[in-house]
């Protein structure tokens, strides 16, 4: 089976994980999805995760984080970037998330990184996906 938007089908399982209150989710592995995982982990909003070889593609195991009165620390995910409808910014037009305490994901010239490493790289790119 295909799938048109892997990114968007990563961000929904996580999100479907949250409001189910699972423990932990399993994605289709892909480096892209690896190194939005690393993000996540840096920035506080999942436990960790791992990746599990079946033999074909791989799958990325992510724990899920909830606080002590067991809400997650995700309030929401939301895509920006689509196949269909691209969003690339400028340095200068950086988006900021819930006045910095969210980040948005980004694909740049140098990785994937946040939307503050990019400014910090002073770098644009397609801004794929935001979390707060």
């Amino acid at each position: 089976m295909s799938m048109s938007d892997p990114i968007a089908d990563y961000l929904t399982r996580v999100r479907n994980g949250i409001h189910a209150n699972k423990k932990y989710v399993d994605v289709p592995a892909s480096n892209l999805k690896r190194k939005m995982s690393r993000i996540l982990v840096d920035q506080g909003f999942i436990k960790r995760y791992i990746i599990i070889d079946d033999g074909i593609q791989g799958i990325i195991r992510i724990w899920l984080k909830y606080d002590e009165l067991g809400s997650s620390v995700i309030h929401n995910i939301k895509r920006i970037s689509t196949p269909g409808r691209r969003e690339y910014v400028s340095v200068s037009e950086l988006p900021r998330v819930k006045n910095n305490l969210g980040i948005s994901i980004m694909t740049t010239p140098i990785g994937v990184i946040t939307a503050r490493e990019a400014k910090r790289q002073n770098v644009g790119g397609e801004v794929l996906c935001q979390v707060w």
